[in-house]
């Protein structure tokens, strides 16, 4: 039984988990200021945020083989164009059904649903708000009719649901008030969750294109524009961050979170090689550190696709540590 819930936990690419973790964890932090914090119910609401992200992340791959994706994508592959094609591999390989997935879906979906109908009976009518807008949004990001993530919207409103919506929901359910605050670190970091999600899309240009997904990249249809967008979403929180400081919604401390530029670069510069020599190999150094099951990546040839993806990642989590530390340091 644990080995096939460990199964279905890895299908839903528990790796990307801090991309909603984090900015749960720094919400509960930040929550533990306010004395009306229930630890009780900030945990039961972080076990709620996982379940669900991993919900969402299955239906995903359930709404993209359905349409066929992952197959164009193994032909383009084999055509040469490059592709990343180590996702539904437990599908191609005959290792669970659709059937089986879409089950999956629906049980983790459904154990984060019974939690946060627990909250709409203590907290009353304002947990229902959360709850519509991140169903709807996270079922819809790939099922049809509006498959936002075919249509451009994917990354903003991932931003969105990991970043103002998720932060300020977990606050809420953990004191009862949302504080202006949340609100204001949440942008910076729903912003380096979108992009996650721009760093993975700048890379899949071309199999996207083919396979008719209508990304943000897709839509801009320039990769040297995608690469002055990406510029937005990795530094505008940095702008942020100093905007806070001078007009005192954040502490000075908060300067601390500058040492993250180092990986902004270095990400920044990996896309552009991507880019112009998407051929050449990178190997990742101890500062870019963590990058999990290195040597099966590369033995799977999507090394090129996951250092990028996993800096982009450990922007993100070192960014949250820092304001977590300060919370509970300063």
């Amino acid at each position: 039984m644990m080995q096939r819930i460990w199964f279905w936990i890895k299908n839903a690419r528990y790796v990307a988990l801090p991309q909603s973790l984090l900015p749960g964890i720094t919400a509960f932090a930040l929550a533990t200021k306010e004395p009306s914090f229930s630890w009780f119910f900030g945990l039961l609401a972080l076990f709620a945020i996982a379940l669900a992200h991993l919900s969402f992340n299955l239906f995903d791959d359930y709404f993209d083989f359905k349409k066929n994706d992952v197959q164009i994508r193994n032909k383009m592959n084999h055509s040469g164009i490059r592709a990343r094609i180590g996702k539904c591999n437990y599908l191609t390989s005959g290792e669970a059904t659709l059937s089986q997935l879409l089950r999956s879906a629906i049980i983790f979906g459904s154990l984060a649903l019974a939690i946060a109908i627990f909250f709409l009976i203590y907290w009353g009518w304002m947990v229902l708000i959360f709850i519509f807008i991140l169903g709807f949004l996270g079922i819809f990001y790939s099922a049809p009719p509006f498959r936002f993530s075919y249509r451009g919207l994917g990354e903003i409103l991932i931003g969105f649901i990991f970043g103002p919506l998720l932060m300020s929901g977990l606050y809420f359910v953990s004191v009862g008030v949302i504080a202006p605050s949340v609100w204001f670190l949440s942008f910076p970091i729903g912003l380096l969750v979108s992009n996650i999600l721009f760093t993975h899309d700048i890379m899949d240009f071309e199999a996207d294109k083919k396979s008719g997904k209508r990304t943000l990249c897709v839509i801009i249809g320039n990769q040297k524009i995608n690469l002055i967008v990406s510029l937005f979403f990795i530094f505008t929180p940095y702008l942020i961050v100093l905007l806070g400081i001078v007009f005192h919604y954040l502490s000075i401390w908060m300067l601390f979170l500058f040492m993250t530029i180092p990986h902004a670069i270095m990400l920044h510069y990996l896309l552009v090689r991507f880019v112009k020599k998407p051929e050449q190999e990178f190997s990742p150094v101890w500062w870019m550190q963590p990058m999990e099951l290195w040597k099966e990546i590369k033995k799977s040839g999507i090394d090129w696709f996951m250092i990028r993806w996993y800096l982009a990642r450990n922007l993100l989590v070192f960014f949250c540590l820092i304001i977590i530390l300060e919370v509970f340091t300063v």
